[in-house]
């Protein structure tokens, strides 16, 4: 998860772009924290469907195949 600070910055630039524009310098700091956050973003999410048990109302488990197939590769390794 990315820092408080960071999140608080990348909403200061955004806030700031639209109300006057950034500098070069404040326009690579937004792209370089943007991808920060969206490859911890894509990370987390990536973790928690891999993890994640699917039931139907019986309680039978319907998880789709391929999550299957990850975590029995995860409990391998």
């Amino acid at each position: 998860m990315l820092s408080k600070e960071k999140l608080l910055r990348i909403n200061q630039l955004a806030k700031k772009a639209k109300e006057q524009g950034l500098t070069q310098k404040e326009a690579k700091e937004q792209t370089s924290l943007r991808s920060e956050y969206l490859k911890t973003f894509r990370s987390s999410m990536r973790n928690t469907i891999e993890n994640v048990r699917v039931f139907d109302v019986t309680g039978e488990d319907v998880t789709p195949d391929k999550v299957k197939e990850i975590q029995a590769r995860k409990k391998l390794h």
